[in-house]
């Protein structure tokens, strides 16, 4: 069942930045465009994902979102309707009093894009100049007013070494998450360095490290699938370690992700620009369903390296690279840097072991947890009690699992834990 988790909705091209990443060109982001989507519309594609299913969280994003002045009324919709809304952001407009309106309009959290903690480099990469210390006043009225937020960052072959001091700062920040996105070179990001191959492998050992270091912050990369890979390599008897990447921390592109452009088109992840069709003509979820694109990457039949790993259905390799490089959707992943051993194929966790139960107080605590993040939590503790050779899942194996994954104390009730899987980052600002 591909259940849609997690929808993000571009509702402009405007950006009050120049990121010289960012897959859109330089025209429409500073003008937008007359065709983007009105508020009602944006409502009314609210109003049928929480018909099929309030439990997908919603991310608005941009260009910069909070350039749109109708913003706290669409997510105010979206609460109402029991739906989960959060948006990314550069974060220079998170003024003290856009805060508060917006979490009381029920925006659950944020997504702030630091790209490095040295000013300089900072503003350069974003194309405006003093934009840092705009996005630090940012995160601090995020913090005095309560409002969830985590860490996005963007990363290459020129801040790759600040990546320790960017998780440092982002513990001592207070944010709940650091997303570490890899750029997929597309609109003026064509023109960018990549992270090489070879570094992109090192920064993920990296991540898999620093998460069992830092406790207490969640940190993930993004347009990465090749961590599911990694981790697996450090750990192959983790039988959470075989938990398929599009169930959460891999790419969910297609199977439970998709993304709404300004002008209502649909399409796997803002990487690949190719639509599968438009909200204006159809609905989206008679698009989610049926559109033969995404059925395809639900079932990819992969080519070259990809096609040939054993690791194919724990990573399958990001389907935008080859495509941004002119080639096909099922092409080798370009930037993987490993090569297939002629092993089996591994394949993902599906049934667990039929003795496992719930406890019923630990099946209370579950239920307790937004829907979108539920099942992902089942499995991996379901994984992590099988690891330990027990049978009975208690509330001590959540309490276990959260200090582990969420740091010390309870399993998490709030949905901003789960955020943006599939490339919500580059631009001005998806996060």
């Amino acid at each position: 069942m591909n259940d849609l988790y997690l929808l993000a909705i571009n509702l402009t091209k405007r950006c009050n930045l120049a990121c010289a990443h960012c897959y859109l060109d330089a025209d429409t982001l500073k003008n937008g465009a007359k065709e983007e989507l009105s508020a009602k519309e944006v409502c009314q594609v609210l109003d049928q994902v929480a018909d099929r299913d309030q439990q997908t969280m919603v991310v608005l994003t941009g260009g910069e979102p909070l350039l749109r002045p109708d913003l706290e009324e669409i997510v105010h919709h979206g609460a109402q309707r029991g739906l989960a809304m959060v948006t990314g952001t550069n974060g220079t407009l998170l003024t003290d009093r856009r805060v508060k309106s917006l979490k009381e309009a029920g925006l659950l959290g944020a997504g702030i894009s630091v790209d490095s903690l040295e000013p300089e480099f900072h503003d350069q990469f974003r194309g405006v100049s003093g934009c840092w210390s705009r996005t630090m006043a940012g995160i601090k009225n995020c913090r005095n007013n309560d409002l969830s937020f985590q860490i996005h960052f963007s990363i290459n072959d020129n801040n790759a070494h600040q990546l320790p001091e960017v998780i440092e700062f982002s513990r001592r920040q207070g944010a709940r998450v650091l997303n570490v996105f890899f750029l997929i070179c597309t609109g003026r990001g064509e023109s960018q360095s990549d992270i090489s191959p070879y570094q992109y492998e090192r920064v993920l050992e990296q991540l898999v490290q620093a998460q069992a270091e830092y406790p207490d912050l969640i940190i993930r990369p993004r347009c990465a699938p090749h961590y599911k890979r990694i981790a697996y390599q450090q750990a192959p008897d983790a039988q959470i370690n075989r938990i398929s990447g599009n169930e959460g921390d891999g790419c969910i592109a297609a199977t439970h992700y998709c993304r709404i452009s300004p002008s209502g088109g649909v399409t796997a992840c803002p990487f690949i620009e190719e639509e599968v069709g438009n909200i204006r003509d159809q609905s989206l979820i008679k698009i989610w369903d049926s559109a033969p694109a995404f059925e395809a990457l639900r079932q990819p039949d992969l080519k070259g390296d990809c096609g040939a790993c054993e690791y194919q259905k724990l990573c399958g390799g990001c389907r935008a690279r080859p495509y941004a490089l002119g080639g096909s959707l099922m092409d080798s992943d370009p930037w993987c840097a490993y090569r297939p051993q002629g092993g089996e194929v591994i394949q993902p966790l599906q049934v667990l072991d039929s003795n496992l139960r719930w406890s019923e107080d630990a099946e209370r605590r579950l239920n307790l947890i937004p829907g979108f993040i539920r099942k992902m939590v089942r499995k991996r503790t379901e994984a992590y009690v099988q690891d330990l050779g027990e049978n009975l899942i208690t509330c001590d194996h959540l309490n276990q699992l959260a200090a582990k994954r969420f740091g010390k104390g309870k399993m998490p009730s709030r949905p901003q834990i789960f955020q943006p899987q599939s490339g919500e980052n580059a631009g001005g600002d998806h996060g």
